[in-house]
């Protein structure tokens, strides 16, 4: 069967949902395409009228007060699509990635704690069955001594001058301590998926995991206008043979999830009121299998701003936006099978990220060479958008 039968649309919903300004998209089974929307408790607004992209929707100066003044007549309800969503009903309304146009862009290592289990990774050349002994090994070595060091600072140049000696330095350090913080390309455009969707595990890879993280929203100023959740599905074997291999580990079909909604900063929401978000995993496995984790966004060893600082600027544009992916706290080393060597996903595991002010995202896992092939480019969302401004009654319009 697929979906999740089990789960309510309200359990996907922010905390406060009927105070929260959500933005997203919805494939529209009557004109087969995409569709901007805005969601106010149990109603969903079609914004099409106002702008044809999400990304075109978050450049507009007043983009909160331009976008209630559009939430004039509900088109769909919310429970009705967060179900079809969940439920994998292609016949039906449902809700896509809530990006289009903006580049996917992710920051690694910025947690110390996932630092030291990618050095542990690249230690053990992404073999798990010796990770344990590696963990063990490495965290000796390092302790607790580097959680508290300020990244770039005079005592984290020390820190490296220490672990060097020690033969203990790794890439991962420098960007983990070091003045410059890790910033990749996650997903090429449009090919991030949303909620109820499957995200995908490559064969080749026998150890992964989740990684539940905070997602900003930045227009192409780098302004940051919004927020939602993300599943930066990660092949820990893939990458630890060679940080080179970070594209194999990273961007592959399905392996990139958002939602379900971005959240409008609006005044009463703020940046801010992220800064001590917690990001909550739960995996949960056909087996029977349960795995629970934290994300607690407080932890971080940098500023929300200067990761945006390091990915836009005067050395590179978005004109299109950016969403970025602000690094994960969470590394899991809870056996599953064999003792000794950690968590890895199994087809079929449910995974869900929650967090108060931005709801849950709900994905399952499945071979990334069996899902649905990425097949809605940027060819034909322009394509789409061309017809569905053509003027009612043109030679054009019913094509």
């Amino acid at each position: 069967m697929n979906g999740f039968p089990d789960l309510s649309p309200s359990s996907v919903l922010p905390e406060d949902a009927g105070s929260a300004l959500l933005i997203g998209r919805v494939w529209d089974v009557e004109t087969s395409g995409p569709r901007v929307i805005a969601v106010q408790g149990g109603d969903v607004y079609d914004l099409q009228p106002l702008a044809g992209t999400v990304s075109e929707l978050l450049e507009r100066p007043d983009v909160v007060a331009d976008v209630r003044a559009a939430m004039t007549r509900p088109r769909w309800s919310t429970p009705e699509i967060i179900e079809a969503s969940l439920a994998r009903d292609t016949t039906r309304p449902y809700l896509l990635a809530p990006v289009d146009l903006q580049v996917v862009k992710a920051c690694g290592v910025t947690f110390v704690d996932s630092m030291i289990e990618r050095v542990i990774e690249e230690r053990c050349g992404g073999d798990a069955s010796r990770a344990r002994q590696t963990r063990e090994l490495v965290s000796a070595a390092l302790g607790g001594s580097i959680a508290s060091i300020r990244p770039g600072s005079p005592e984290a140049a020390q820190a490296k001058k220490v672990l060097i000696a020690e033969g203990l330095w790794s890439q991962y350090l420098e960007v983990g301590i070091g003045p410059d913080p890790e910033v990749f390309t996650k997903a090429p455009v449009l090919a991030s998926v949303g909620l109820g969707a499957q995200v995908g595990i490559p064969s080749f890879s026998h150890w992964n995991n989740p990684e539940p993280e905070l997602v900003l929203l930045a227009a192409s100023d780098g302004s940051v206008v919004g927020a939602t959740l993300g599943n930066d599905v990660n092949l820990r074997d893939v990458e630890g043979r060679s940080a080179l291999l970070l594209g194999k580990a990273k961007d592959n079909n399905a392996s990139s999830a958002l939602g379900p909604f971005i959240r409008l900063f609006d005044g009463a929401f703020t940046l801010d009121a992220l800064r001590d978000e917690e990001i909550l995993l739960r995996v949960e496995g056909a087996d029977g299998y349960v795995l629970e984790g934290r994300n607690s966004v407080a932890r971080i060893s940098r500023p929300f701003e200067e990761l945006v600082a390091a990915t836009r600027g005067r050395h590179h544009q978005y004109p299109d936006g950016f969403a970025l992916f602000t690094g994960t706290l969470f590394a899991p080393t809870q056996d599953r099978d064999v003792p000794g060597q950690g968590f890895t996903h199994k087809m079929g595991d449910t995974v869900t990220i929650r967090s108060r002010h931005l709801g849950a995202l709900i994905n399952q896992v499945g071979r990334a060479e069996e899902l649905p092939e990425w097949q809605f480019g940027l060819r034909q969302l322009f394509e789409y958008l061309h017809h569905q401004r053509e003027p009612a009654g043109s030679a054009a319009a019913g094509r």
